[in-house]
């Protein structure tokens, strides 16, 4: 798929015209700081040079018209600005029609409708959030079409509130904000609570980041992430009871542990260790890349998946097989990736060594759990833009 094959979709799918702009926007994987977000605590993605990829314009109506090469099947979805609501029937497009509706809920005026054609070429599946991609990626190509005085910090704002209240699933803002402020070769310093952020250089020279899907539904993923949570508010309330916090995020591993004798239950002070000592080690992350220290940054990274294997437990029987397999054939570091329970692992590998190393990972895996992975070689991106006129899809 090149910018011409999208040109040529977009000719044969939406009436003449002028001549679309082209847009982007990645997807992210987050490096370390795994459930930390909703404990008040930072997080540590990057975008990547795989994302989504759109051609649009300005409509003379009041008409969404938007295909997507990733689903011919659905033809082309239609809907009007002054008629958004949910439909199950238009599938993904639901996507892009809640942040258009949130925009103008908001109070952005959208004079008219739009045409847009989508292509992503984010692995299917891959927990590389496709989702998030695609509704910064029409945040961005609004504000361009119709001249929006909105920062990125609100588009983001309002992308996860589009996911959130019209497609009715409760995800944090990280891979919103991960998506729009993503910078290439850095990583994205945030702290979920107060939104601010920093870009940390990913010094990646010789070194690769490979992501494996373990292909396994994730079906309890959704159940434990609400029982974690409430752990983690339990463990919260009892610690306040001597502590002036707001959130586990403000606690330091030395004060958790002159303190934790105040959460008798042992899990539950356990899911506590976890959310304090993954934050902290996700800053010490930030000070190990400034200083260029990759191989301590891929230790942190193994006693975050050893931390949520333990004291979270939400790795299970595949994310620990195909973990444990790369840290046994040399991976600088690897940790499980997302919610957990199935999904993605993430490892650093020695550029040279990526074929022996996803062949020898894959067969481990697949002796363990009977299931074929995906193996991913990713790049560090930049975040969503306007695209330029000699840009073209990688």
């Amino acid at each position: 798929m090149d910018m011409d094959q999208l040109k040529q979709t977009f000719q044969e799918f939406m009436d003449q015209g002028e001549e679309p702009k082209s847009f982007f926007a990645p997807g992210r994987v987050n490096l370390i700081g795994e459930h930390t977000d909703y404990n008040g605590g930072n997080v540590f993605p990057c975008a990547l040079s795989v994302g989504t990829y759109a051609l649009a314009r300005k409509r003379n109506d009041t008409k969404l018209r938007l295909y997507s090469l990733n689903f011919p099947d659905l033809g082309v979805i239609e809907a009007d600005l002054h008629q958004l609501k949910y439909d199950k029937s238009r599938d993904w497009a639901n996507y892009p029609i809640g942040v258009t509706e949130v925009f103008q809920k908001e109070g952005f005026s959208l004079e008219t409708g739009f045409d847009v054609v989508y292509y992503g070429n984010i692995p299917n599946g891959a927990g590389l959030s496709s989702s998030a991609s695609i509704e910064i990626l029409t945040a961005v190509f609004l504000k361009s079409l119709f001249n929006l005085p909105v920062d990125m910090i609100t588009m983001v704002q309002l992308a996860q509130k589009a996911e959130n209240e019209f497609v009715g699933v409760n995800c944090g803002i990280m891979d919103q904000f991960a998506i729009a402020a993503g910078k290439k070769d850095h990583a994205v310093i945030l702290d979920c609570d107060s939104l601010d952020y920093k870009h940390v250089p990913l010094k990646m020279s010789g070194l690769r980041l490979v992501i494996a899907n373990t292909n396994k539904r994730r079906g309890l993923a959704d159940s434990k992430y609400n029982e974690r949570r409430q752990e983690c508010e339990k463990a919260l309330s009892l610690l306040q009871k001597e502590m002036d916090i707001q959130a586990l995020g403000d606690v330091t591993n030395e004060q958790f542990e002159m303190h934790s004798h105040l959460i008798e239950d042992p899990v539950i002070r356990r899911r506590a260790k976890h959310a304090v000592y993954e934050n902290n080690r996700t800053l010490s992350a930030v000070d190990l890349l400034e200083k260029g220290d990759m191989k301590a940054f891929g230790q942190l990274m193994n006693e975050s998946h050893i931390s949520l294997r333990d004291d979270y437990e939400v790795t299970g029987t595949e994310l620990d097989a195909l973990v444990e397999a790369a840290w046994r054939e040399g991976a600088i570091g690897s940790r499980m990736t997302g919610a957990g329970f199935g999904g993605c692992t993430i490892s650093i590998v020695k550029e040279d060594e990526i074929q022996t190393f996803t062949e020898r990972v894959g067969k481990a895996y697949r002796e363990v759990t009977d299931i074929e992975a995906d193996f991913y070689t990713v790049e560090v991106g930049d975040g969503a833009k306007k695209m330029k006129e000699e840009e073209d899809i990688r």
